[in-house]
Formats: C-alpha cells, sequence, structure tokens
C-alpha cells in the first residue's frame, strides 16, 4: 500500500510537471521571441530548474528525512541570514519594486522559499520535541509563533504579503492538529487585524488590488486589467479550448500568462476539460499526500508531511482562485506548472521528502 503511495504521488507530480513544461513553452513562446529573440527561452531556463530539481530531489530522497531534525535550526538561521541579505541593494535583485530574488547569471534565487522549508520543518521538529507540552503558552506556543513572526517579518519587508500569508496559515493548522488551544491560535489572529488592515488597505498597490477584485470593471484598463483579461481566458476556452498553442490572450494582453495566471492559458486553450483536468490532478496529489501523513511511522514525519502537503495545495487554491477571480491578486505560482524558478525547484524538493517519508513508513 504504501509502495503504491509513493508511485501515486510521483506519477501525479510528473504529470502536473510536464502538463507546465508544454503550458510554459505555449503561453510564453511569442513573448520570449518579442522580448529576447528566442521562442524558448522561458523554456531552456523552466528545463535548467527542472534539472536542478531533480538532482535535490534524488538527493532528499537519498537522506532519511529523520536527519532533518538534525539541521531544523541551522536551516533555519541560514534562512534567516539569506532574507536578510535579499534586502541589501546590490545583493538582492529588485523588480517591480520588490526585492525579493539574488540573480545568478541566468538562475534566480528567491530566499522566502527556502524559509518556507526551513520553518515547516523547525515546527515539524518543534513539535515532535515538544509535544507533551503544545497545549502550554510559553513552552508550547510561544517559540514557534516568535520564529513564524520573526520570518513572516523579513517576508513582509520584501516585501510579499501572499507569501506571508500562506506561511502563517500552514504554521497555524500544523500547531492547532498538534494540540496547540484555539484561542492561543484566535488571539494572535484578532491581534494581527489591525496590522492586516494596515499592510492591506494603506498601501496603495494592495488596496488597490482588492477594489479591483471587488469589481475589475472600474478600471478595466488599470488594477482591474488582470482579472478581466484572465477571465475572458477561461472563458474564451468554452469546453474543448481554442486549441494548443491558440490563445490570444497571450498575445501581450494578459500579463504574467507563463507564471501566476497560466492556469487561465490552460482553460482558454484546452477548455473546461482542460482545467477541470489539472484540479483533479491537484486533488489527487492531495488525496495521496495526505494517506503518507497518515502512514508517516513518526510524529517528526507525520507533522512534516502535513506541512508540505498543505503549503502545495494552498498555493494551488490561490493560484486557481486568482485565475477565476474568487480571490484578490496575490502573486503565488501554481505549484509543479508556472513558471517559477526557486518554487518550482522547491515543489519538487518537497515531493522528494514525501516520497522519502512514505518509503520510510514501509520499511520502519
Amino acid at each position: 500500500m504504501v509502495r503504491n503511495l509513493r508511485i501515486n504521488i510521483f506519477s501525479v507530480s510528473i504529470v502536473l510537471i510536464c502538463i507546465g513544461i508544454v503550458m510554459i513553452y505555449s503561453a510564453s513562446s511569442i513573448y520570449a521571441w518579442e522580448q529576447y529573440k528566442d521562442s524558448m527561452f522561458f523554456l531552456k531556463r523552466h528545463l535548467s530548474f527542472l534539472a536542478i530539481g531533480a538532482a535535490l530531489t534524488f538527493v532528499v530522497m537519498s537522506v532519511d528525512y529523520r536527519k532533518f531534525r538534525k539541521y531544523a535550526k541551522p536551516l533555519l538561521i541560514i534562512s534567516g541570514i539569506l532574507l536578510l541579505l535579499v534586502l541589501i541593494p546590490g545583493l538582492g535583485r529588485e523588480v517591480s519594486g520588490a526585492r525579493r530574488w539574488f540573480r545568478f547569471k541566468f538562475l534566480s534565487f528567491q530566499p522566502s522559499e527556502l524559509a518556507n522549508l526551513a520553518v515547516i520543518i523547525y515546527v515539524a521538529d518543534f513539535i515532535a520535541r515538544k509535544g507533551n507540552v503544545i497545549r502550554q503558552f510559553w513552552r508550547g506556543f510561544a517559540p514557534p509563533a516568535c520564529v513564524l513572526g520573526g520570518f513572516c517579518l523579513l517576508i513582509l519587508v520584501q516585501p510579499d504579503l501572499g507569501t506571508t500569508l500562506a506561511l502563517a496559515t500552514v504554521v497555524f493548522l500544523m500547531l492547532y492538529i498538534a494540540g496547540t488551544r484555539g484561542a492561543y491560535l484566535l488571539s494572535i489572529l484578532l491581534a494581527s487585524v489591525p496590522a492586516l488592515y494596515v499592510l492591506i488597505f494603506r498601501v496603495a498597490y494592495r488596496r488597490a488590488r482588492i477594489l479591483a477584485f471587488l469589481n475589475p470593471w472600474l478600471d478595466p484598463k488599470g488594477t482591474g486589467f488582470q482579472i478581466i483579461q484572465s477571465q475572458i481566458a477561461l472563458g474564451s476556452g468554452g469546453i474543448f479550448g481554442v486549441g494548443l498553442g491558440h490563445s490570444k490572450q497571450k498575445l501581450f494582453y494578459l500579463p504574467a500568462a507563463h507564471t501566476d495566471f497560466i492556469f487561465s492559458i490552460i482553460g482558454e486553450e484546452l477548455g473546461l476539460i482542460g482545467t477541470i483536468g489539472v484540479i483533479i490532478l491537484f486533488i489527487l496529489f492531495i488525496q495521496q499526500g495526505l494517506k503518507i501523513v497518515k502512514n508517516a511511522p513518526d510524529k517528526f514525519g507525520y507533522f512534516l508531511a502535513l506541512g508540505l502537503v498543505l503549503m502545495i495545495s494552498l498555493r494551488a487554491v490561490i493560484n486557481i482562485g486568482v485565475s477565476c477571480g474568487f480571490f484578490p491578486t496575490k502573486g503565488l505560482p501554481l505549484p509543479f506548472i508556472s513558471y517559477g524558478g526557486s518554487s518550482f525547484i522547491f515543489d519538487m524538493v518537497a515531493v522528494g521528502i514525501l516520497i522519502n517519508i512514505a518509503r520510510t513508513g514501509e520499511y520502519p
């Protein structure tokens, strides 16, 4: 049974990755030719990310996942240092006012992706070590809450509110399932409401995104442009789509067609059948991932797998929801499918860890 879980989650991930390869080329080829005179520019880079991700996935599959506990705190410290360094002008690369990346020639690295993994490993290790006092405030809740708060603050400074909210949601769910009192989590949520209000409604571009989400037609050529073009793409596809490679919205109408809004291009070119197929694949991924969680041989493996499955599934739900107009624009890529560099690599690493946990559960 456990062997089937490993095969199933690996197979679903491979299918999603293959869909991503095809759709990235379809969505980006004309834009890449216009910008770089190379229609395969983004596809080549994505394949290089795939090679790096495959190598790292093999590494994490080869090492017993329980050894990650020994490196939980060092990995957390390294991630924190990288989040600080990326904010330094000259070291971090700034794009559209956000300083989130290190640039190494043709490769970019986003330290917040490593931070997500580091925090999940740390929290899983903390729960495994302190499970008997997890319901206490100072010994069970305060330490992971402080770590989460510090990392969320560093990611917010970049600024990246979407990643911050996703990480906080995952950690809170992990702590709640571990037995943390709901009152502690609720108190933090209530205390954060004023800060969220300031971060969203006192920052012009975020406030504009919320207003565009509520009624994109108030500013169809400005803040509402992305949402409108995304919905046009999805609507244009009908049931069977206009055909692979025949999207019109990717012709400089829909921004970020190969990254944040690739699901919309899938809907236009492959139709309702294509989008439902992708959603079913993610449902299968979540289902198999939760079975791995259930069959984990120890508490650390249980919560590590839970955190990884929650992170990937939450990103998928948010990305698809944004494309359909259910959520405000967040800037989170669609796991395994979007052109995303380091986010794509760490999605693959997460699958490697899940397979590792499943394999260890087969041979305890």
